[in-house]
């Protein structure tokens, strides 16, 4: 029954389901006892077996729950035992995998298992009384998950790249593929094996690759790989589990794309035996031919790229060959200007080579060699001269219509009959003249050395040399002339002003010297004296020599009255001959101060001024400056005043119709009932148009026509202006709308009671006999008084 049960088992994991008598029945297993009591004590018993592991198939389809084994205690004949299990699968994550009955003792899997996610499980059962005491000890039980086939290799890439180079010899590795099977590794489930299915193209034959089928390194198997007729291969790689077993196992595929590498096994190759070009002579930097070659290699790699070189015809290096980046083309550049005097045409040999050597065992074409025949175009050249710059020495001084050299040119076009001529380009003094045609220099002026057009003793000229060629074609030349120093420039004294002071002192004096526009030996040792006369000088003052450049004037006489003085003092240069100068020295003397310095009364008194004169000018100083203060007091003073002054004039005198107010300080109940507002100028003249023909107030404007006021022309004549004013003051007095309006004033009524008397019962003072026509005379403002006057004798 035993063989038969292992029989059975092993038919379950193969897929194949057992007959009935051939499947093992449930396992029991017992729980150990190693120890029980006797009439002799504790009598160790004999060993159990080892309990073997439980296996189970993984993707089991049940029935669930499915019983494994069984679990009993040899004690459950006496007692009532509950059994339970623990464990990963049964009380832990993940839970309810496994199963017992607790009264049966019957363990049970639950649901199908899958070993790529558990491969085993480790529980302990256990056996207690109805107390829950343990009865037993816990036992382990190990449970395996049977693998089945039921993954299938996958490959980390659907896509693979790899690369040989042409021409690699048969067995040379490609690349590598590797697929993963997630099934047993140990078993045939998880055992992949590969094979090429199929390659693409088919040149130069159908299987230029093979894959080892264990490890998936794929090699070449045949010689022929060309880049230039095959640049790539596409392989299809399947790979098997099941120990490659196409019939139970499975499958899946990748491809491998493998790209051929291009080697140098083309040399390049001219595509004409000879080329040709020209460039014209003295030109630089100019393609004067194109080379083209051809290669069958990858473009644009160094197995492609041109290299190329002159190997004869231009032993001084006129040309070189420059390598165009896109096209490959070879262009022949002049780098040094041709003459086409010394070389009508250059015979090149010209070599082409790649970037990378050739590989192995290929040989150089003998198309990479060719012939590049340039001819050099004649062209205008222009004259030049010979020695440039040209210089000669000459003494200064040398006078106007002196020849000094002949600065000719020569004109490199031997094969050209032509003339040059010539003219001055730069002269900056305007010395010197050039013979058109011949070149001679003659002077213009005297050349001085001292001029400021001459730099380090040298005067520069610029000359310019045109021929008669198509075009005419100039050079310049520059003509250096070295002015050799004569002693013509007497010395002249320095310092030219100086002081002193009034007293004689050890270590007072001034120190003096010359400047002389020579150069030796016409300059210093100079030589410092006084002249005989007048004899006040060299009886006042004395001069020393300190050394051949330097003197020191100082005072012969204790005491100098202030002032100051003009020394004459003679300077000798030590040309030959030598050049004397009387120079004048401007000495101021003045009082000095225990240090030696001119005091500032004493700097005064030195200028020509006495104590007197001194005094004025402080005096006028201060009282200018006494001025301006008050004028800006006086003016701070009147801003004032304007600031707090409100009125042009006092209000008292103002004697302006105005409203004034003034406080108010009671009164009668009949004198607080009163109507202002027929003292408020009307914001309108309806009311005034429509009150009733009779007395108008003073504020309201007559209801008559304006006048109308003469207009000034806009450009008056200085005659109209006088018209014009009196033009328009006849207009406004005649103008009774003019203000202050002519009219009656009507007062309002101001209360009763009043202790004054009537105006009325006033009787003028005059005795009637008086004229008042001349108020007619007046204007229109006094016509109502006239009225009122004048007219007597109609009333």
């Amino acid at each position: 029954l035993v063989e038969q049960g292992k029989e059975g088992e092993r038919k379950e994991e193969e897929g194949v389901k057992a007959p009935p008598e051939f499947q093992a029945p449930p396992t029991v297993i017992m729980f150990p006892r190693q120890w029980e009591m006797s009439s002799k004590g504790l009598r160790r018993q004999k060993r159990d077996w080892v309990i073997p592991p439980i296996n189970v198939p993984e993707n089991s389809r049940g029935p669930f729950p499915q019983m494994l084994v069984s679990i009993r205690s040899d004690q459950d004949r006496n007692i009532s035992i509950r059994y339970s299990i623990t464990g990963v699968g049964a009380d832990q994550p993940p839970n309810e995998v496994f199963s017992i009955d607790p009264v049966a003792g019957k363990m049970f899997v639950t649901k199908p298992l899958d070993r790529e996610r558990r491969s085993s499980y480790h529980l302990r059962a256990h056996a207690v009384n109805m107390n829950g005491e343990r009865v037993e000890s816990p036992i382990d039980l190990y449970i395996y998950v049977i693998d089945m086939n039921d993954n299938r290799p996958e490959f980390k890439n659907q896509v693979y790249n790899g690369s040989v180079d042409e021409g690699s010899k048969p067995g040379t590795f490609v690349m590598h593929l590797a697929a993963f099977d997630n099934d047993d590794n140990t078993t045939a489930n998880g055992m992949v094996r590969y094979r090429i299915l199929s390659q693409t193209p088919h040149s130069p034959i159908p299987n230029m690759f093979t894959i080892n089928s264990e490890t998936g390194d794929i090699v070449t198997v045949a010689a022929g790989l060309d880049r230039e007729k095959v640049s790539q291969y596409s392989i299809i790689v399947q790979a098997t589990d099941m120990e490659g077993n196409l019939n139970f196992g499975l499958s899946n595929t990748a491809t491998a794309i493998i790209s051929v590498t291009d080697i140098n096994d083309n040399p390049p190759e001219l595509t004409s035996r000879t080329f040709s070009g020209e460039v014209p002579e003295n030109r630089v930097n100019v393609v004067v031919a194109n080379l083209t070659v051809i290669d069958r290699d990858q473009p644009h790699s160094p197995n492609w790229n041109a290299v190329y070189r002159i190997i004869s015809g231009d032993p001084i290096g006129h040309f070189t060959i420059i390598t165009d980046q896109h096209t490959n083309d070879g262009m022949v550049t002049v780098v040094k200007p041709v003459d086409f005097e010394q070389n009508r045409a250059f015979m090149l040999t010209v070599v082409v080579n790649n970037q990378a050597p050739l590989a192995s065992g290929i040989q150089s074409s003998l198309q990479s060699t060719s012939g590049v025949t340039i001819s050099v175009v004649d062209i205008n050249e222009p004259p030049y001269f010979p020695t440039n710059p040209k210089s000669i020495r000459f003494e200064e001084g040398v006078p106007a219509g002196t020849s000094l050299t002949t600065f000719s040119a020569s004109d490199p076009d031997r094969f050209m009959q032509q003339s040059i001529r010539y003219s001055k380009l730069a002269d900056p003094a305007d010395w010197l003249s050039i013979n058109n045609t011949n070149g001679q220099i003659i002077t213009t002026a005297t050349l001085d050395r001292e001029s400021i057009y001459v730099k380090n003793n040298i005067y520069e000229a610029t000359f310019l040399a045109v021929d008669n060629g198509s075009p005419m074609a100039s050079g310049t030349g520059t003509l250096q002339i070295y002015l050799i120093d004569v002693n013509d420039n007497a010395p002249s004294l320095l310092p030219r002003e100086s002081q002193i002071c009034e007293r004689i002192n050890r270590n007072a004096g001034i120190n003096i010297t010359a400047a002389d526009t020579d150069t030796d030996p016409n300059v210093g040792p100079f030589v410092f004296e006084l002249p005989t006369f007048p004899a006040s000088i060299r009886r006042n003052w004395t001069v020393s020599r300190l050394n051949g450049d330097y003197a020191r004037l100082s005072l012969r006489t204790q005491y100098l009255e202030p002032g100051v003085y003009e020394v004459p003092v003679i300077v000798t240069d030590s040309g030959n001959p030598p050049l004397s100068n009387r120079s004048i020295i401007k000495v101021k003397v003045c009082p000095c101060d225990e240090n030696g310095d001119c005091t500032l009364v004493g700097a005064v008194a030195a200028a020509g001024l006495g104590t007197g004169a001194i005094i004025a000018i402080l005096v006028c100083i201060i009282i200018l400056l006494s001025m301006v203060l008050v004028f800006v007091l006086w003016m701070k003073r009147r801003e004032k005043e304007r600031q707090t002054k409100q009125l042009l004039i006092d209000p008292e005198d103002d004697v302006r119709d105005n409203i004034l107010k003034y406080d108010e300080e009671g009164g009668g109940e009949e004198d607080q009932d009163y109507d202002l507002s027929q003292l408020q100028q009307p914001d309108s003249l309806e009311h005034i148009i429509s009150k009733p023909p009779g007395v108008r107030r003073v504020d309201e404007r007559p209801i008559i026509p304006e006048s109308q006021y003469p207009i000034r022309p806009v450009v008056p004549h200085p005659g109209d202006i006088g018209d014009f004013i009196n033009e328009g003051l006849r207009a406004a007095d005649n103008d009774p709308t003019a203000p202050p309006y002519d009219s009656l004033l009507v007062f309002d009524y101001e209360g009763s009671g009043s202790t004054v008397g009537s105006v009325s019962s006033l009787n003028s003072s005059s005795t009637g006999d008086q004229d008042y026509d001349y108020l007619n005379d007046w204007g229109p403002r006094f016509k109502k008084l006239a009225d009122m006057y004048g007219g007597g004798d109609d009333e």
